[in-house]
Protein backbone atom coordinates (compact mmCIF):
# COMPACT_ATOMS: atom_id res chain seq x y z
CA UNK A 1 0.00 0.00 0.00
CA UNK A 2 1.16 3.47 -0.86
CA UNK A 3 1.04 5.09 2.53
CA UNK A 4 3.32 6.03 5.40
CA UNK A 5 2.65 4.62 8.85
CA UNK A 6 1.24 7.11 11.30
CA UNK A 7 2.55 7.55 14.78
CA UNK A 8 0.31 7.06 17.76
CA UNK A 9 1.77 9.33 20.44
CA UNK A 10 -0.41 8.30 23.37
CA UNK A 11 0.62 4.62 23.26
CA UNK A 12 3.98 3.00 22.69
CA UNK A 13 2.52 -0.31 21.58
CA UNK A 14 -0.91 -1.23 20.31
CA UNK A 15 -2.26 -4.15 22.40
CA UNK A 16 -3.27 -7.42 20.74
CA UNK A 17 -6.95 -7.26 19.85
CA UNK A 18 -9.28 -9.56 21.78
CA UNK A 19 -12.94 -9.38 20.71
CA UNK A 20 -15.24 -8.31 23.53
CA UNK A 21 -18.03 -10.81 24.05
CA UNK A 22 -20.54 -7.98 24.58
CA UNK A 23 -19.58 -6.07 21.42
CA UNK A 24 -22.88 -6.71 19.60
CA UNK A 25 -24.89 -5.54 22.60
CA UNK A 26 -22.70 -2.45 22.75
CA UNK A 27 -23.38 -1.85 19.05
CA UNK A 28 -27.14 -2.13 19.67
CA UNK A 29 -26.94 0.65 22.30
CA UNK A 30 -24.90 2.84 19.94
CA UNK A 31 -27.36 2.37 17.09
CA UNK A 32 -30.39 3.18 19.25
CA UNK A 33 -28.91 6.54 20.29
CA UNK A 34 -27.62 7.37 16.82
CA UNK A 35 -31.04 6.52 15.37
CA UNK A 36 -32.62 8.92 17.85
CA UNK A 37 -30.27 11.77 16.95
CA UNK A 38 -30.66 11.18 13.19
CA UNK A 39 -34.46 11.04 13.31
CA UNK A 40 -34.37 14.34 15.20
CA UNK A 41 -32.65 15.92 12.18
CA UNK A 42 -35.11 14.71 9.54
CA UNK A 43 -38.27 15.01 11.64
CA UNK A 44 -37.80 18.73 12.33
CA UNK A 45 -38.07 19.68 8.65
CA UNK A 46 -41.81 18.90 8.53
CA UNK A 47 -42.55 20.63 11.85
CA UNK A 48 -41.29 24.11 10.97
CA UNK A 49 -44.62 25.58 9.78
CA UNK A 50 -46.38 24.31 12.92
CA UNK A 51 -43.61 25.70 15.15
CA UNK A 52 -43.77 29.08 13.44
CA UNK A 53 -47.53 29.33 13.89
CA UNK A 54 -47.64 28.00 17.47
CA UNK A 55 -44.78 30.16 18.83
CA UNK A 56 -45.34 33.18 16.53
CA UNK A 57 -41.71 32.79 15.50
CA UNK A 58 -39.92 34.96 12.95
CA UNK A 59 -38.27 33.54 9.85
CA UNK A 60 -34.87 34.01 11.52
CA UNK A 61 -36.07 32.06 14.57
CA UNK A 62 -37.17 29.20 12.33
CA UNK A 63 -33.86 29.18 10.50
CA UNK A 64 -32.01 28.83 13.78
CA UNK A 65 -34.16 25.84 14.76
CA UNK A 66 -32.19 24.08 12.02
CA UNK A 67 -28.92 26.02 12.05
CA UNK A 68 -28.39 26.13 15.82
CA UNK A 69 -28.39 22.36 16.06
CA UNK A 70 -26.05 21.97 13.08
CA UNK A 71 -23.68 24.65 14.37
CA UNK A 72 -23.05 23.29 17.87
CA UNK A 73 -22.94 19.76 16.49
CA UNK A 74 -20.19 20.66 14.01
CA UNK A 75 -18.17 22.81 16.41
CA UNK A 76 -17.76 20.22 19.18
CA UNK A 77 -17.28 17.08 17.06
CA UNK A 78 -13.48 16.83 16.98
CA UNK A 79 -12.98 18.02 20.55
CA UNK A 80 -15.56 15.51 21.77
CA UNK A 81 -13.95 12.74 19.75
CA UNK A 82 -10.54 13.47 21.26
CA UNK A 83 -12.01 13.68 24.76
CA UNK A 84 -13.47 10.21 24.24
CA UNK A 85 -10.08 8.90 23.08
CA UNK A 86 -8.50 10.22 26.27
CA UNK A 87 -11.17 9.81 28.96
CA UNK A 88 -13.20 6.86 27.72
CA UNK A 89 -15.85 6.74 25.04
CA UNK A 90 -18.61 4.93 26.90
CA UNK A 91 -19.00 7.54 29.62
CA UNK A 92 -19.02 10.50 27.23
CA UNK A 93 -21.48 8.67 24.98
CA UNK A 94 -23.94 8.35 27.87
CA UNK A 95 -23.37 11.98 28.92
CA UNK A 96 -24.11 13.10 25.36
CA UNK A 97 -27.23 10.91 25.28
CA UNK A 98 -28.37 12.33 28.61
CA UNK A 99 -27.86 15.92 27.46
CA UNK A 100 -29.69 15.18 24.21
CA UNK A 101 -32.61 13.66 26.12
CA UNK A 102 -32.90 16.53 28.63
CA UNK A 103 -32.73 19.13 25.87
CA UNK A 104 -35.46 17.23 23.98
CA UNK A 105 -37.70 17.71 27.02
CA UNK A 106 -36.82 21.41 27.06
CA UNK A 107 -37.57 21.72 23.32
CA UNK A 108 -40.89 19.90 23.66
CA UNK A 109 -41.99 22.21 26.50
CA UNK A 110 -40.64 25.43 24.93
CA UNK A 111 -42.92 28.43 25.64
CA UNK A 112 -41.32 30.59 22.94
CA UNK A 113 -38.85 30.56 20.05
CA UNK A 114 -35.89 31.73 22.15
CA UNK A 115 -36.34 28.83 24.57
CA UNK A 116 -36.70 26.38 21.67
CA UNK A 117 -33.52 27.57 19.99
CA UNK A 118 -31.56 27.36 23.25
CA UNK A 119 -32.78 23.78 23.59
CA UNK A 120 -31.75 23.05 20.00
CA UNK A 121 -28.25 24.37 20.69
CA UNK A 122 -28.03 21.92 23.61
CA UNK A 123 -29.39 19.11 21.44
CA UNK A 124 -26.61 19.79 18.94
CA UNK A 125 -24.07 19.71 21.76
CA UNK A 126 -25.43 16.39 23.02
CA UNK A 127 -25.40 14.91 19.53
CA UNK A 128 -21.88 16.24 18.97
CA UNK A 129 -20.75 14.47 22.15
CA UNK A 130 -22.32 11.09 21.42
CA UNK A 131 -21.79 10.81 17.66
CA UNK A 132 -17.95 10.57 17.54
CA UNK A 133 -18.01 8.17 20.49
CA UNK A 134 -20.29 5.88 18.48
CA UNK A 135 -17.88 5.85 15.53
CA UNK A 136 -14.89 5.43 17.85
CA UNK A 137 -16.50 2.53 19.73
CA UNK A 138 -17.22 0.69 16.49
CA UNK A 139 -13.51 1.11 15.73
CA UNK A 140 -12.65 -0.04 19.24
CA UNK A 141 -14.78 -3.17 19.46
CA UNK A 142 -14.74 -4.47 15.87
CA UNK A 143 -12.06 -5.51 13.39
CA UNK A 144 -11.92 -6.72 9.80
CA UNK A 145 -15.11 -8.04 8.23
CA UNK A 146 -17.02 -7.56 11.49
CA UNK A 147 -16.21 -3.84 11.41
CA UNK A 148 -17.59 -3.63 7.89
CA UNK A 149 -20.79 -5.34 9.06
CA UNK A 150 -21.05 -2.96 12.03
CA UNK A 151 -20.72 0.08 9.78
CA UNK A 152 -23.25 -1.55 7.46
CA UNK A 153 -25.75 -1.76 10.32
CA UNK A 154 -25.01 1.90 11.03
CA UNK A 155 -25.82 2.70 7.40
CA UNK A 156 -29.06 0.76 7.68
CA UNK A 157 -30.01 2.85 10.72
CA UNK A 158 -29.19 6.03 8.78
CA UNK A 159 -31.45 4.91 5.93
CA UNK A 160 -34.38 4.02 8.18
CA UNK A 161 -34.03 7.24 10.19
CA UNK A 162 -34.11 9.35 7.03
CA UNK A 163 -37.19 7.45 5.82
CA UNK A 164 -39.18 7.42 9.01
CA UNK A 165 -38.39 10.96 10.24
CA UNK A 166 -40.66 13.01 7.94
CA UNK A 167 -43.41 10.37 8.02
CA UNK A 168 -43.31 10.11 11.82
CA UNK A 169 -43.31 13.91 12.09
CA UNK A 170 -46.34 14.21 9.86
CA UNK A 171 -48.15 11.49 11.82
CA UNK A 172 -47.46 13.07 15.21
CA UNK A 173 -48.61 16.49 13.99
CA UNK A 174 -51.78 14.87 12.61
CA UNK A 175 -52.46 13.05 15.89
CA UNK A 176 -51.47 15.86 18.25
CA UNK A 177 -52.79 18.82 16.34
CA UNK A 178 -50.99 22.00 15.32
CA UNK A 179 -49.71 22.86 18.83
CA UNK A 180 -49.11 19.53 20.60
CA UNK A 181 -48.00 17.66 17.48
CA UNK A 182 -44.69 19.45 16.93
CA UNK A 183 -43.91 19.14 20.66
CA UNK A 184 -44.35 15.38 20.41
CA UNK A 185 -41.67 15.24 17.71
CA UNK A 186 -39.15 16.31 20.39
CA UNK A 187 -40.67 14.46 23.33
CA UNK A 188 -40.61 11.17 21.42
CA UNK A 189 -36.83 11.19 21.99
CA UNK A 190 -37.23 10.96 25.77
CA UNK A 191 -38.16 7.25 26.17
CA UNK A 192 -35.56 6.30 23.55
CA UNK A 193 -32.88 8.27 25.42
CA UNK A 194 -33.81 6.71 28.76
CA UNK A 195 -33.69 3.20 27.29
CA UNK A 196 -30.27 3.95 25.76
CA UNK A 197 -28.85 5.19 29.07
CA UNK A 198 -30.21 2.21 31.03
CA UNK A 199 -28.85 -0.32 28.53
CA UNK A 200 -25.52 1.51 28.36
CA UNK A 201 -25.15 1.39 32.13
CA UNK A 202 -25.94 -2.34 32.05
CA UNK A 203 -23.88 -3.39 29.03
CA UNK A 204 -20.96 -0.99 28.59
CA UNK A 205 -17.67 -2.31 30.05
CA UNK A 206 -16.47 -0.84 33.34
CA UNK A 207 -15.13 1.62 34.13
CA UNK A 208 -17.10 3.94 31.86
CA UNK A 209 -14.38 6.56 32.10
CA UNK A 210 -11.12 4.82 31.21
CA UNK A 211 -8.67 5.38 28.42
CA UNK A 212 -10.33 3.89 25.37
CA UNK A 213 -7.34 2.45 23.57
CA UNK A 214 -4.37 2.06 25.90
CA UNK A 215 -5.23 1.82 29.61
CA UNK A 216 -1.61 1.57 30.63
CA UNK A 217 -0.94 5.11 29.43
CA UNK A 218 -3.90 6.88 31.00
CA UNK A 219 -3.20 10.44 32.17
CA UNK A 220 -2.39 10.69 35.88
CA UNK A 221 -5.39 12.72 36.97
CA UNK A 222 -8.05 15.26 36.15
CA UNK A 223 -5.45 18.01 35.83
CA UNK A 224 -1.98 18.21 34.40
CA UNK A 225 -1.57 15.21 32.10
CA UNK A 226 -5.24 14.99 31.21
CA UNK A 227 -5.48 18.70 30.41
CA UNK A 228 -2.38 18.50 28.22
CA UNK A 229 -3.80 15.48 26.39
CA UNK A 230 -7.09 17.27 25.75
CA UNK A 231 -5.13 20.14 24.14
CA UNK A 232 -7.52 22.98 25.11
CA UNK A 233 -5.81 25.56 22.87
CA UNK A 234 -6.09 23.30 19.83
CA UNK A 235 -9.71 22.51 20.69
CA UNK A 236 -10.53 26.21 20.97
CA UNK A 237 -8.83 27.14 17.70
CA UNK A 238 -10.50 24.35 15.72
CA UNK A 239 -13.91 25.03 17.27
CA UNK A 240 -13.69 28.71 16.35
CA UNK A 241 -12.47 27.84 12.85
CA UNK A 242 -15.43 25.53 12.20
CA UNK A 243 -17.83 28.11 13.65
CA UNK A 244 -16.43 30.87 11.42
CA UNK A 245 -16.55 28.69 8.28
CA UNK A 246 -20.11 27.48 8.89
CA UNK A 247 -21.69 30.72 10.08
CA UNK A 248 -21.87 32.65 6.77
CA UNK A 249 -23.58 29.72 5.06
CA UNK A 250 -26.26 29.76 7.77
CA UNK A 251 -26.67 33.53 8.03
CA UNK A 252 -25.74 34.68 4.51
CA UNK A 253 -29.04 36.52 4.01
CA UNK A 254 -28.48 38.92 6.90
CA UNK A 255 -25.53 40.96 5.68
CA UNK A 256 -22.71 40.68 3.12
CA UNK A 257 -20.33 41.39 6.00
CA UNK A 258 -21.22 37.96 7.38
CA UNK A 259 -19.01 36.47 4.66
CA UNK A 260 -15.96 37.96 6.35
CA UNK A 261 -16.30 35.09 8.81
CA UNK A 262 -15.26 32.62 6.11
CA UNK A 263 -11.69 33.90 5.48
CA UNK A 264 -11.36 34.41 9.24
CA UNK A 265 -12.21 30.72 9.62
CA UNK A 266 -9.52 29.74 7.14
CA UNK A 267 -6.96 31.83 9.06
CA UNK A 268 -8.02 30.14 12.31
CA UNK A 269 -7.74 26.72 10.66
CA UNK A 270 -4.18 27.58 9.56
CA UNK A 271 -3.41 28.71 13.09
CA UNK A 272 -4.79 25.43 14.43
CA UNK A 273 -2.50 23.40 12.15
CA UNK A 274 0.53 25.45 13.23
CA UNK A 275 -0.40 25.06 16.89
CA UNK A 276 -0.88 21.27 16.61
CA UNK A 277 2.59 20.87 15.08
CA UNK A 278 4.13 23.19 17.67
CA UNK A 279 2.38 21.35 20.51
CA UNK A 280 3.59 17.98 19.24
CA UNK A 281 7.20 19.25 18.97
CA UNK A 282 7.02 20.37 22.62
CA UNK A 283 6.15 16.82 23.63
CA UNK A 284 2.43 17.43 24.11
CA UNK A 285 -0.35 15.16 22.90
CA UNK A 286 -2.13 17.19 20.20
CA UNK A 287 -5.88 16.99 19.76
CA UNK A 288 -5.30 15.55 16.28
CA UNK A 289 -2.11 13.80 15.22
CA UNK A 290 -1.71 15.51 11.85
CA UNK A 291 0.37 12.55 10.66
CA UNK A 292 -2.93 10.69 10.14
CA UNK A 293 -3.26 12.73 6.96
CA UNK A 294 -0.19 10.90 5.65
CA UNK A 295 -2.39 7.78 5.53
CA UNK A 296 -3.70 8.07 1.99
CA UNK A 297 -6.84 6.02 2.71
CA UNK A 298 -7.83 8.42 5.51
CA UNK A 299 -7.11 11.60 3.55
CA UNK A 300 -8.80 10.35 0.38
CA UNK A 301 -11.78 8.94 2.26
CA UNK A 302 -12.33 12.17 4.20
CA UNK A 303 -12.17 14.18 0.98
CA UNK A 304 -14.60 11.77 -0.73
CA UNK A 305 -17.07 12.15 2.12
CA UNK A 306 -16.79 15.95 2.20
CA UNK A 307 -17.38 16.22 -1.56
CA UNK A 308 -20.18 13.66 -1.52
CA UNK A 309 -22.06 15.46 1.25
CA UNK A 310 -21.36 18.84 -0.40
CA UNK A 311 -23.33 17.62 -3.39
CA UNK A 312 -25.78 14.90 -2.47
CA UNK A 313 -27.33 16.41 0.67
CA UNK A 314 -28.84 19.15 -1.46
CA UNK A 315 -30.76 16.62 -3.58
CA UNK A 316 -33.45 16.18 -0.94
CA UNK A 317 -33.78 19.95 -0.44
CA UNK A 318 -34.25 20.43 -4.19
CA UNK A 319 -36.77 17.58 -4.40
CA UNK A 320 -38.84 19.02 -1.53
CA UNK A 321 -38.86 22.50 -3.12
CA UNK A 322 -39.67 21.18 -6.60
CA UNK A 323 -42.44 18.84 -5.44
CA UNK A 324 -44.21 21.45 -3.32
CA UNK A 325 -43.54 24.75 -5.10
CA UNK A 326 -43.17 23.46 -8.63
CA UNK A 327 -45.59 20.52 -8.78
CA UNK A 328 -48.10 21.52 -6.11
CA UNK A 329 -47.64 18.47 -3.89
CA UNK A 330 -48.27 18.57 -0.15
CA UNK A 331 -45.41 18.34 2.34
CA UNK A 332 -46.46 14.78 3.17
CA UNK A 333 -46.49 13.78 -0.51
CA UNK A 334 -43.09 15.40 -1.00
CA UNK A 335 -41.79 13.33 1.91
CA UNK A 336 -43.18 10.13 0.39
CA UNK A 337 -41.10 10.68 -2.75
CA UNK A 338 -37.95 9.93 -0.76
CA UNK A 339 -39.18 6.99 1.34
CA UNK A 340 -38.38 4.22 -1.20
CA UNK A 341 -34.91 5.70 -1.71
CA UNK A 342 -34.26 5.72 2.03
CA UNK A 343 -35.41 2.11 2.44
CA UNK A 344 -33.27 1.00 -0.51
CA UNK A 345 -30.38 2.89 1.08
CA UNK A 346 -30.83 0.91 4.31
CA UNK A 347 -30.72 -2.39 2.40
CA UNK A 348 -27.71 -1.32 0.31
CA UNK A 349 -25.79 -0.24 3.43
CA UNK A 350 -26.30 -3.67 5.02
CA UNK A 351 -25.33 -5.46 1.79
CA UNK A 352 -22.25 -3.31 1.22
CA UNK A 353 -21.16 -3.48 4.87
CA UNK A 354 -20.87 -7.27 4.68
CA UNK A 355 -18.71 -7.08 1.54
CA UNK A 356 -16.69 -3.90 1.86
CA UNK A 357 -13.58 -5.62 3.24
CA UNK A 358 -13.61 -7.96 0.23
CA UNK A 359 -14.33 -5.49 -2.58
CA UNK A 360 -12.83 -2.40 -0.94
CA UNK A 361 -13.04 0.97 -2.68
CA UNK A 362 -14.76 -0.57 -5.74
CA UNK A 363 -18.05 -0.56 -3.81
CA UNK A 364 -17.70 3.18 -3.20
CA UNK A 365 -16.86 3.83 -6.86
CA UNK A 366 -19.87 1.88 -8.11
CA UNK A 367 -22.01 3.67 -5.53
CA UNK A 368 -20.92 7.06 -6.85
CA UNK A 369 -21.69 5.91 -10.40
CA UNK A 370 -25.19 4.96 -9.19
CA UNK A 371 -25.53 8.47 -7.74
CA UNK A 372 -24.67 9.97 -11.13
CA UNK A 373 -27.21 7.65 -12.80
CA UNK A 374 -29.85 8.76 -10.29
CA UNK A 375 -29.08 12.42 -10.92
CA UNK A 376 -29.20 12.02 -14.70
CA UNK A 377 -32.50 10.13 -14.60
CA UNK A 378 -33.97 12.70 -12.17
CA UNK A 379 -33.03 15.48 -14.61
CA UNK A 380 -34.81 13.50 -17.33
CA UNK A 381 -37.94 13.12 -15.16
CA UNK A 382 -37.99 16.86 -14.45
CA UNK A 383 -37.65 17.62 -18.17
CA UNK A 384 -40.43 15.21 -19.15
CA UNK A 385 -42.67 16.53 -16.36
CA UNK A 386 -42.13 20.07 -17.62
CA UNK A 387 -43.29 18.89 -21.07
CA UNK A 388 -46.33 17.11 -19.54
CA UNK A 389 -44.92 13.79 -20.73
CA UNK A 390 -44.37 12.15 -17.31
CA UNK A 391 -45.63 12.29 -13.74
CA UNK A 392 -43.44 13.69 -10.99
CA UNK A 393 -43.90 10.35 -9.23
CA UNK A 394 -41.35 8.86 -11.62
CA UNK A 395 -38.86 10.52 -9.28
CA UNK A 396 -39.53 7.61 -6.91
CA UNK A 397 -37.64 5.38 -9.35
CA UNK A 398 -34.82 7.78 -10.21
CA UNK A 399 -34.25 8.71 -6.56
CA UNK A 400 -34.02 5.00 -5.69
CA UNK A 401 -30.72 4.91 -7.60
CA UNK A 402 -29.56 7.70 -5.30
CA UNK A 403 -30.74 5.61 -2.34
CA UNK A 404 -28.62 2.69 -3.55
CA UNK A 405 -25.72 5.12 -3.84
CA UNK A 406 -26.18 6.41 -0.28
CA UNK A 407 -25.97 2.91 1.15
CA UNK A 408 -23.03 1.95 -1.05
CA UNK A 409 -20.95 5.06 -0.38
CA UNK A 410 -21.39 6.43 3.15
CA UNK A 411 -20.93 3.46 5.50
CA UNK A 412 -18.41 1.55 3.32
CA UNK A 413 -16.38 4.75 2.95
CA UNK A 414 -16.36 5.19 6.74
CA UNK A 415 -15.03 1.67 7.23
CA UNK A 416 -12.32 2.10 4.58
CA UNK A 417 -11.32 5.60 5.70
CA UNK A 418 -10.78 4.61 9.32
CA UNK A 419 -9.33 1.14 8.69
CA UNK A 420 -5.67 2.17 9.11
CA UNK A 421 -6.06 4.89 11.75
CA UNK A 422 -4.51 4.03 15.16
CA UNK A 423 -7.10 3.25 17.81
CA UNK A 424 -5.73 6.04 20.04
CA UNK A 425 -7.17 8.52 17.53
CA UNK A 426 -10.30 6.61 16.46
CA UNK A 427 -12.68 9.15 18.00
CA UNK A 428 -10.97 12.33 16.82
CA UNK A 429 -10.23 10.99 13.32
CA UNK A 430 -13.83 9.85 12.91
CA UNK A 431 -14.93 13.28 14.10
CA UNK A 432 -12.68 14.96 11.50
CA UNK A 433 -14.51 12.99 8.82
CA UNK A 434 -17.88 13.99 10.30
CA UNK A 435 -16.79 17.62 10.48
CA UNK A 436 -15.98 17.44 6.78
CA UNK A 437 -19.51 16.14 6.24
CA UNK A 438 -21.03 19.03 8.19
CA UNK A 439 -18.97 21.66 6.37
CA UNK A 440 -19.71 20.02 3.01
CA UNK A 441 -23.44 19.90 3.79
CA UNK A 442 -23.64 23.56 4.84
CA UNK A 443 -21.62 24.88 1.91
CA UNK A 444 -23.35 22.59 -0.57
CA UNK A 445 -26.91 23.50 0.41
CA UNK A 446 -26.10 27.22 0.27
CA UNK A 447 -24.26 26.98 -3.05
CA UNK A 448 -26.56 24.58 -4.90
CA UNK A 449 -29.87 26.11 -3.79
CA UNK A 450 -28.46 29.52 -4.79
CA UNK A 451 -27.77 28.11 -8.28
CA UNK A 452 -31.29 26.67 -8.46
CA UNK A 453 -32.94 29.94 -7.38
CA UNK A 454 -30.81 31.88 -9.88
CA UNK A 455 -32.07 29.56 -12.63
CA UNK A 456 -35.64 29.98 -11.36
CA UNK A 457 -35.29 33.75 -11.54
CA UNK A 458 -33.86 33.58 -15.07
CA UNK A 459 -36.32 31.07 -16.59
CA UNK A 460 -39.31 31.14 -14.18
CA UNK A 461 -39.43 27.35 -14.28
CA UNK A 462 -39.00 25.04 -11.30
CA UNK A 463 -38.15 22.16 -13.64
CA UNK A 464 -35.21 24.09 -15.11
CA UNK A 465 -34.18 25.22 -11.63
CA UNK A 466 -34.06 21.67 -10.29
CA UNK A 467 -32.24 20.46 -13.43
CA UNK A 468 -29.57 23.14 -12.91
CA UNK A 469 -29.31 22.21 -9.23
CA UNK A 470 -28.93 18.51 -10.04
CA UNK A 471 -26.35 19.39 -12.68
CA UNK A 472 -24.20 21.25 -10.14
CA UNK A 473 -24.57 18.31 -7.74
CA UNK A 474 -23.37 15.96 -10.50
CA UNK A 475 -20.23 18.07 -11.08
CA UNK A 476 -19.33 17.86 -7.38
CA UNK A 477 -20.02 14.11 -7.30
CA UNK A 478 -17.71 13.62 -10.30
CA UNK A 479 -14.93 15.17 -8.21
CA UNK A 480 -15.68 12.65 -5.45
CA UNK A 481 -15.50 9.88 -8.07
CA UNK A 482 -12.05 11.03 -9.21
CA UNK A 483 -10.77 10.97 -5.62
CA UNK A 484 -12.21 7.47 -5.13
CA UNK A 485 -10.44 6.25 -8.28
CA UNK A 486 -7.20 7.83 -7.01
CA UNK A 487 -7.60 6.01 -3.70
CA UNK A 488 -8.14 2.71 -5.48
CA UNK A 489 -4.88 3.23 -7.38
CA UNK A 490 -3.06 4.23 -4.18
CA UNK A 491 -4.14 0.97 -2.54
CA UNK A 492 -2.85 -1.02 -5.48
Amino acid sequence: MNRRAVSAPPSKKQPRFKPDSSRWRILAVLLIALFMSLVCVSIVNVTLPSIQNALHASQSDIQWVLSGYALTFGVVLVSAGRAGDIMGRGGLFLIGTGLFTISSVAAGLAPDATWLNAARFLQGLGSGLLSPQGIGMIQQYFRGAERGRAFGYLGTVVGFSVAIGPVLGGLLIHLGGPDLGWRLTFLVNVPVGIITIVLGLLWFPRPLFARAASPETAPPGLTGGLLRSLDPVGAGLLGLAVLAVLLPFMEAHDSPLTWLWFPAGLVLAYGWVKWERHYARRGGSPMVDLDIFSISSFTNGTLIMTLYFLGMTSVWVLVALYAQMGAGQTAFEAGLLGVPAALVSAYAADWAGKRVMHYGRKIVIYGILLALLGLASSILVAYLHEKDMASIWWLVLSLSFIGLAQGSVISPNQALTLADVPLDYAGSSGAIMQTGQRIGTSIGIAMITAAAFAALKAWSSWAIAVMVGFGVVALVVVLALLVAIKDLRDRR
